[in-house]
């Protein structure tokens, strides 16, 4: 007889095997990366997979498991001998609790001591709606930014600068297919609507072999799968734009779907005015996103999304400006047994921008395009509980459409067209995972990339070189379409492990070499719009980095507090950087422009996470030194990019007074970027212009700080099926007036905005400084709805 509560040993002396799945106990959905231990040995903890699937060895009865998954309330059940045979299904419904809690990672507090994973952060979607926004429109890409190791560029921007590289080496990815230019608004939001979203995934340290193709990060995002059983809505109205996404069964209960869209009506406003000058203008974005969802057997998921985004500025009769994204993507999921499993990626994703300048003697419109389409496959195979490989391989096509600019009648400006560029680029990758020793566990990979730009195209020929100034064009070859102009390939290793030195702390450390065959040529750090990409061709080699990292992980108080600590170095080879004044936008010998040289970066991050109680958030804290040298800029000197940034300092908090008052905090602060200032004065037409020096970048703007706050208020639930909140936030609380540039003029009759065209006397003129921010104290209010 056995009593109740006194271990029992299963099936004899051998282990059994637990088995399970959790799924959201409303809609039926699948839960991934949900948290399954044991009560008594949270160490021992295993996290839910991509069927939302879970195997737990089982040594004895009876045991209390644990289940748990950010968003979703706790839920503990008692395990006995009737359980040992069957297969569970644990549903966990959605909290206040969950709600509330606001962690970087999305897995059990102890997978952070488990897992090889370095520089990686799953961060929940429901936790970045909690963090204070600006204008009341929560973003994916600036709650990343409150993480280690990620910095931005300014006040508000989106641009994600990941361990000391530049925003254009992160494969930022929706549903597998890259987003090129993942903002709106200048950069102020990012394209994403968080609520159509499933995950965000960032990989800034180890990044496995099954990506490629960038050298700093890769920002993995997903949208998330509809409903089976009801039709769900979720949406809101905020102080510039209002957004509402759908989901529900589509066919059957083996199908689904999602739909989502997003508007600003800045616009509208405007023509409420009675100035002709303001309501003439034009500004409005607006984002359209859907995904459908099949399961034509136990065995097999088919998913299809789509997502298009356009913007779009006009001043008056002065300018245009607009850019959009179309992406697509479609998935196969196939499961051949438990321990063999096929992912199948494929999808086609267009960046289009254009200028417009509305002046009859200098007049232009001017236009181009970018374009990648894909397919990736690989199998994932699970010999055993202490091994996971994945092998595969990666096909895409890059076309760059010629830059057309057309002038208007009477223009005094030269009409121009550039050549297109293509190219194929082919991926084979191959991973593991091993666990070695109870205590030691290593994932390895080799990812081999073959690039070749092909035609149709066009290659100058120079007599010295196109870097060197006194270079000239003395030929021009013409390819015809998909004849081979230049070929490159590289292997690139990656390797990881994780030692535990006791059951809750853990040394890693990790080497990652990464190639990059497209990048921006551009005079700006912050990702502007129209930045000019250029793909790798006779004169602009691709970019290779290598990274060492290695850290050490803790938790605290069975995973309710968790700390680390990582370090890295950063080296990069045949690197770009723009000359002096050159002129990247207009011109078909974008080689003439740039030069390359070499990279590095260095920097250490600390982060201190409280994952449970009525309070929880994080520190972080970041140290990154980035520097360059390329002969010809800044004397051969080495020198700071832009982004560089040696401190960055962010503290996030939530307190939960109640189930429906929450109040949410953030505080950033990082030193001011670099940046080059004038050294002088001359006359240019009776005019004085600042005299720049021969060192780049050797001066700083004034550090950046502001404090955030935000109060949600969720109505009360009167067993309908409509719940609201209300969410007032206040950005730059205390009013920081943070730089966002800076312009050297003359300052006529002390006035910094003196017409030169007026007829009044000037009784003064001196050199002036004028310093440009964009926000101080803005508060905002949204209220957000589901049914």
């Amino acid at each position: 007889m056995t009593v109740w509560g006194t271990p029992h040993l299963v099936m004899g002396q051998e282990t059994a095997i637990l088995r399970g799945e959790v799924v959201d106990q409303d809609s039926g959905e699948k839960l991934i990366g949900a948290s399954v231990y044991w009560k008594t040995a949270a160490n021992e903890g295993v996290v839910s997979d991509e069927d939302g699937a879970f195997a737990l060895p089982l040594t004895h009865v009876p045991r209390t498991l644990v289940v748990s998954y950010l968003g979703f309330g706790k839920k503990e059940i008692r395990i006995g001998k009737e359980d040992r045979e069957s297969k569970l299904t644990v549903g966990l419904s959605s909290s206040a609790e969950g709600l509330a809690e606001v962690v970087v990672e999305g897995k059990h507090e102890e997978v952070i001591t488990q897992s090889v994973d370095m520089g990686r952060n799953i961060v929940p979607v429901e936790a970045l709606k909690s963090i204070p926004s600006l204008f009341g429109e929560v973003d994916v890409l600036r709650g990343l930014q409150l993480l280690p190791g990620i910095q931005t560029a300014g006040e508000g921007t989106t641009g994600l600068f990941v361990r000391g590289g530049s925003s254009d080496q992160n494969l930022i990815q929706l549903d597998g297919a890259p987003v090129y230019n993942p903002s709106h608004f200048f950069g102020f939001f990012s394209v994403f609507n968080p609520d159509a979203l499933d995950e965000v995934d960032l990989y800034k340290g180890n990044i496995p072999a099954t990506y490629g193709g960038r050298l700093s990060s890769v920002v993995d995002i997903s949208m998330k799968e509809g409903r089976t059983d009801r039709i769900h809505g979720a949406g809101g109205i905020g102080n510039i734009s209002s957004k509402i996404t759908v989901d529900g069964p589509l066919f059957s209960d083996k199908s689904s779907f999602v739909l989502t869209g997003r508007r600003t009506y800045a616009d509208l406003f405007l023509k409420l005015s009675n100035n002709e000058e303001i309501n003439s203008n034009r500004l409005y974005f607006y984002d359209l996103g859907g995904k459908m969802t099949f399961r034509p057997s136990p065995k097999d998921k088919i998913s299809i999304s789509s997502y298009y985004g356009r913007d779009y500025l006009q001043a008056g009769d002065m300018f245009g400006f607009g850019w959009k994204n179309w992406i697509n993507a479609a998935q196969w999921q196939k499961t051949f047994n438990k321990k063999t499993f096929l992912d199948v990626n494929g999808y086609y994703s267009r960046y289009d921008y254009m200028i417009d300048i509305m002046d009859q003697d200098n007049g232009f419109s001017w236009s181009s395009l970018l374009s990648e389409g894909g397919l990736r496959w690989f199998f994932t195979m699970i010999p055993s509980d202490k091994a996971v490989f994945e092998a595969g391989a990666h096909t895409r096509y890059y076309h760059i459409s010629p830059v057309e600019m057309s002038t208007a009648p009477g223009s005094q400006i030269t009409p121009i067209t550039t050549n297109p560029g293509n190219a194929l680029q082919q991926d084979f990758f191959v991973s593991g995972e091993l666990e070695v020793t109870p205590k030691l566990k290593v994932e390895g990979g080799l990812r081999w990339s073959l690039y070749a730009q092909i035609g149709k195209g066009a290659e100058y020929r120079y007599d010295e070189g196109p870097g060197r100034e006194s270079g000239e064009i003395i030929d021009t070859v013409f390819y015809d379409k998909l004849r081979p102009m230049k070929f490159y390939q590289g292997k690139e290793p990656r390797i990881a492990l994780r030692y535990k030195i006791t059951d809750n702390v853990s040394f890693k450390s990790a080497y990652n070499r990464n190639y990059q065959y497209l990048q921006v040529a551009s005079n700006s750090s912050a990702g502007l719009p129209i930045d000019r990409w250029t793909l790798a061709n006779e004169y602009i080699h691709p970019i290779t980095s290598d990274q060492y990292s290695a850290g050490i992980y803790k938790t605290i108080q069975g995973g309710d507090w968790e700390v680390s600590l990582e370090g890295y170095y950063k080296e990069y080879d045949r690197i770009i950087d723009v000359k002096q004044g050159a002129d990247v936008l207009f011109t078909d010998h974008l080689e003439t422009e740039v030069l390359d040289g070499r990279g590095w970066s260095y920097g250490g991050e600390f982060l201190l996470k409280k994952n449970v109680g009525p309070t929880t958030g994080w520190f972080g804290y970041t140290y990154s030194r980035t520097f360059r040298e390329i002969a010809g800029i800044s004397e051969g000197k080495p020198y700071n990019p832009r982004y560089d940034r040696p401190h960055d300092i962010s503290l996030v908090l939530q307190h939960e007074f109640s189930e429906r008052l929450t109040a949410n905090m953030t505080f950033v602060y990082s030193t001011g970027q670099a940046v080059s200032l004038p050294v002088g004065t001359y006359s240019v037409d009776n005019q004085e212009m600042p005299l720049y020096g021969t060192l780049r970048n050797e001066d700083r703007f004034p550090d950046y700080h502001r404090m955030d706050l935000a109060v949600t208020w969720k109505n009360k639930d009167k067993g309908k099926k409509w719940r609201g909140s209300w969410n007032v936030s206040i950005y730059n609380v205390y009013g920081r007036k943070n730089p966002y540039s800076y312009q050297f003029k003359d300052i006529v009759n002390n006035d910094i905005h003196y017409d030169s065209d007026s007829d009044g006397m000037v009784y003064s003129r001196r050199p002036g400084v004028v310093m440009t921010y964009l926000f101080t104290f803005l508060p905002s209010i949204s209220y957000n709805f589901e049914f």
